[in-house]
């Protein structure tokens, strides 16, 4: 079944490596996905997966592209159809929005937790993704991103797959690698809040060459954590603001102090201080006679 030269989403789902993977990423996003609040939440594609199961928004919805192969195995409705059998146009028991990815029918700033499982390596233009996303994401909101990584066992296999036409990963248009997606978030101005690696054992088809592996996990995990196949990214949006200092205090100029300069008393000054006044004397007319 995996010898195939396309491979799609629900095929490879039920494989055993198919079921080993998702099950890893489903642990991963129920623990993310856990803690975060506000009042809308959004899946973009895959639905063999339920990103949002315990996350406790009201408001949650699967948005799936009939252009995109996440969408798989459910189909578009026909316009105007009355009657729409469970179980074929959508999952049961989950609120579906079928639109085009690249652009999403939700105002600015309006979602609060966005998933993309593995939807950036089945569109054309991943970037155009990555920027529509980052529009409705609000400030604050939170952006978890699911990729397989090129830097590990299963993307060595992928790789050589690809060059002889029997790919082992149903990734189309190609593997992102985690620095390249780190560097992406970046440039839209979202800061990476955490990340994780997981599925260490090697890409086996078979279920019970993958049981006998199952001691990697714990090996992988602790002496070559960055060569998981899969990885998990949350990224937060962030708002650049200014902030209000009030009108700006000039300080004033500390003046030296001012020198008080000792006067010289003058010639004249002084002649004036030594003097002694004279009292007045009284004369009479009549002569002083000496005895």
């Amino acid at each position: 079944m995996l010898d195939r030269t396309i491979i799609d989403w629900p095929h490879w789902a039920d494989s055993p490596a198919g079921r080993y993977v998702l099950g890893w990423e489903q642990a991963q996003l129920n623990r993310m996905v856990s803690d975060v609040f506000g009042y809308r939440a959004l899946q973009l594609g895959l639905p063999q997966l339920d990103a949002l199961r315990e996350n406790r928004i009201s408001c949650r919805a699967l948005v799936l592209d009939a252009a995109s192969a996440t969408s798989l195995p459910y189909t578009l409705p026909a316009a105007g159809a009355a009657f729409m059998p469970p179980g074929v146009h959508a999952p049961e028991a989950r609120n579906t929005v079928w639109c085009d990815l690249f652009e999403l029918p939700f105002e600015s700033r309006s979602v609060d937790l966005l998933v993309l499982p593995h939807t950036l390596e089945f569109t054309s233009d991943p970037h155009q993704l990555l920027r529509e996303a980052e529009r409705v994401l609000v400030h604050e909101g939170r952006l978890i991103v699911l990729g397989f990584n090129t830097l590990s066992q299963w993307g060595l296999r992928q790789f050589v797959g690809r060059l002889t036409g029997c790919p082992f990963i149903p990734a189309q248009p190609g593997m992102i690698a985690f620095t390249r997606m780190k560097d992406w978030l970046k440039l839209l101005g979202l800061e990476l809040e955490q990340g994780s690696f997981g599925c260490y054992r090697p890409p086996f088809s078979s279920e019970r060459w993958l049981s006998r592996h199952a001691f990697m996990e714990l090996a992988g995990a602790r002496w070559w954590p960055v060569f998981g196949a899969v990885y998990c990214v949350t990224a937060i949006k962030r708002a650049h603001g200014m902030r209000l200092v009030g009108p700006l205090k000039v300080k004033k100029p500390i003046l030296a102090p001012r020198l008080n300069v000792p006067v010289t008393p003058s010639a004249n000054s002084l002649t004036s201080l030594n003097t002694t006044p004279s009292l007045p004397v009284s004369t009479s007319s009549s002569s002083i006679k000496h005895s």
